[in-house]
């Protein structure tokens, strides 16, 4: 019972990680990587940002740190959301690549109830097991992928959950839901001002 729990939970984690990296599929380096936030947020920051937190908390918190170079978030706070240009997108993604893999490791070893330490969390809060970081994961992971997924859709037009199910209607004709939806706000500001 308790591996089909840690099962279900580690199946939303990666739906969430494929979903945020499907969202970078495709593009060149500079669409990848260009600010689309007044906060600078962009796309390859989001998935490498995701990866960095897997492999952090699956690894640090549980005594089994990556083996790789990690962004220093200590000197610079921002520094997994932007990534170096010195690493290509490939190289990034690779990285990215090892860091779940990394994560699914430690996922697969240990119980749901393994206990662990956050250190970067305040101490009263910091001592939690496998189960809670798996949901603070869950979280991160589908947080992120809902903002990548507005960004992608910025830059190109793709939106959606995954190539082979959208979960997008069929037949919408976009331009007529954007037009309605315009109309409905102006409607509403007229009514109720603002």
């Amino acid at each position: 019972m308790v591996d089909a729990h840690r099962d279900v939970l580690h199946g939303y984690l990666t739906r969430g990680r494929e979903a945020l990296r499907w969202k970078v599929e495709g593009l060149g380096e500079h669409d990848a990587r260009r600010p689309l936030t007044p906060t600078g947020t962009n796309v390859l920051g989001l998935v490498h940002h995701v990866g960095v937190c897997a492999a952090e908390y699956f690894g640090v918190t549980f005594g089994r740190p990556f083996e790789g170079p990690l962004p220093d978030v200590d000197a610079d706070p921002h520094a997994d959301l932007v990534v170096t240009a010195d690493l290509s997108l490939a190289e990034t993604l690779a990285l990215t690549d090892r860091m779940w893999d990394h994560a699914d490791a430690t996922i697969t070893a240990l119980d749901l109830e393994a206990p662990g330490r956050v250190p970067w969390w305040p101490d009263e809060r910091g001592h939690v097991t496998l189960q809670r970081v798996l949901v603070h994961m869950v979280a991160e992971a589908h947080r992120h992928a809902g903002h990548a997924d507005i960004l992608r859709e910025t830059i190109d037009g793709l939106a959606g959950l995954r190539p082979d199910s959208t979960n997008l209607p069929d037949g919408m004709v976009w331009t007529d839901h954007v037009a309605r939806v315009e109309a409905t706000a102006r409607e509403a500001a007229a009514r109720h001002g603002g």
